[in-house]
């Protein structure tokens, strides 16, 4: 399996607190079959995000020499106006493995109709993003047709891992369920905080996949298309004619 969005590096945020976290974060990775994982620090109003960071506390770790996933460059990144302008100006050092696929993250209690504009800003650049974690948003938990409407515009959804299992409660559950029968995951992730609450094990929501949907679906969403994240391959994406798609973000600027 491969994870593109977990908080293992220690220091950066409210993710791993120590080298030893992120070690035994990596070792239950790799133990539940990730041969690959996406270091994916936030980029917020709370938490600056330094991409030299990053790739020094990665090397770090490789020269532990301790058994771990291949570890790759990726950021989440708070979707905003204030975040927008460093992502248009350097894409590479925002993106998974500095190629087009970028990790966005929604506010939690507003969603403005300025998030069409954003979403498509970035996909007019050449950025394609991949919304994280729509399933516990409360304002996107009941929007699903929202969501369609991102999917027909360009961008990909990504569901946590234990949200299909149900460590995120009843609602996260429910609306994780319902997007997976609508087609609108493409990819689970563990979004990993820690070794012990917020784990990087996928195996269980992999299982849970199977029996929702099948096999075949579960190897794309756990491998096939999170590997092509990483690769910068295109990813085939199931569309709605019936819904209508966004405007194009110059129109609400008229």
């Amino acid at each position: 399996m491969v994870d593109i969005h977990s908080h293992v590096l220690w220091g950066l945020d409210d993710g791993a607190r120590s080298f030893e976290q992120s070690l035994e974060m990596l070792r239950i990775s790799a133990e539940s079959g990730v041969t690959d994982i996406v270091a994916t620090p936030h980029s917020n109003a709370e938490y600056t995000y330094s991409p030299d960071l990053m790739r020094e506390k990665i090397a770090q770790l490789r020269e532990s020499g301790a058994p771990m996933p291949e570890l790759h460059t990726g950021c989440d990144f708070h979707l905003s106006f204030e975040n927008l302008d460093r992502a248009l100006q350097h894409p590479s050092q925002y993106s998974i493995a500095g190629r087009q696929y970028i990790l966005v993250e929604c506010p939690d209690f507003r969603v403005g109709p300025e998030t069409e504009t954003v979403l498509a800003r970035l996909l007019d650049t050449g950025l394609i993003p991949i919304v994280t974690h729509p399933e516990r948003n409360p304002v996107l938990q009941n929007n699903l047709e929202r969501l369609t409407g991102w999917v027909n515009l360009g961008c990909l959804m990504q569901v946590t891992a234990m949200s299909i299992t149900g460590g995120f409660g009843r609602s996260a559950i429910a609306s994780a369920t319902e997007l997976l029968k609508r087609d609108l995951v493409h990819v689970v992730a563990s979004d990993a905080h820690d070794p012990a609450h917020r784990t990087p094990r996928l195996t269980e929501a992999y299982q849970r996949v199977k029996q929702l949907r099948s096999a075949a679906t579960a190897q794309t969403l756990f491998f096939s298309n999170p590997a092509s994240v990483i690769k910068g391959d295109p990813i085939a994406v199931h569309t709605s004619s019936q819904s209508r798609p966004p405007r194009k973000w110059w129109s609400f600027l008229r």
